[in-house]
């Protein structure tokens, strides 16, 4: 297990996103969110987008799980080999890929885009799941992290209010890779039952990053 999985274990890991087309959608405030997350604590990062990446990397020194979105229906992180490749060049340390069972758009395997990544950048790859069996085909498959990033965002899964702390605990008890809970965890409280349930590490983004959000949960407790 390479040092990067062993530098996350037990500890946080902050999304630094935002969407298109919003106020903080550049590389250079990405990279100072990333740093101001760095200053708070946090033991990694999961950012998206070649510039974002590259910017983030040259800044903090953490850990770096990266992907790049492209599309917004079906298999749209790092979708292709292609996409993985470039991650991969833009500085992470893990690179995140689709592990759902849907087609990927370069008809290649789940297990064959894993061992190309694996051959080709000697990078570690985060699969990101929405189902136990996705996540037992990940492990099966080569994946060194499989998150339940995409539980509740596939039209075959239940978007709940919270975290799925059931699809946690239930692919840490069956598979031996580890898994990084993630996906609407709002809370403190919420991160820590994540390891309590058997997460290697917890993954926040919305609840830490994204400011839109934070302030409309405020707004719309007042009304």
């Amino acid at each position: 297990m390479g040092d990067v999985l062993v530098a996350l274990r037990g500890r946080l890991v902050v999304s630094c996103q935002a969407y298109a087309g919003e106020p903080m959608n550049s590389p250079e405030t990405l990279r100072a969110v990333a740093e101001a997350v760095a200053a708070g604590g946090a033991a990694g990062l999961r950012a998206q987008g070649i510039r974002e990446l590259a910017a983030i990397r040259t800044a903090v020194a953490l850990p770096l799980i990266g992907l790049w979105k492209d599309g917004h229906d079906d298999v749209f992180i790092t979708p292709t080999l292609d996409h993985a490749l470039a991650v991969a060049e833009a500085g992470a340390d893990i690179v995140a890929i689709d592990g759902t069972r849907r087609p990927r758009p370069d008809r290649r395997t789940l297990a064959a885009t894993i061992a190309a990544i694996h051959d080709r950048t000697g990078k570690l790859v985060m699969a990101d799941c929405s189902t136990f069996a996705e996540g037992v085909a990940a492990a099966e498959a080569g994946a060194d992290l499989i998150g339940t990033t995409l539980a509740g965002y596939t039209p075959y899964t239940t978007k709940g209010d919270g975290p799925d702390l059931d699809l946690v605990a239930r692919l840490a008890a069956a598979v031996d890779t580890p898994i990084a809970a993630e996906g609407r965890i709002h809370t403190p409280a919420q991160a820590a039952e994540a390891l309590q349930a058997g997460a290697w590490t917890v993954v926040v983004g919305t609840a830490i990053t994204h400011p839109t959000t934070i302030t409309s949960w405020f707004v719309n407790a007042l009304k």
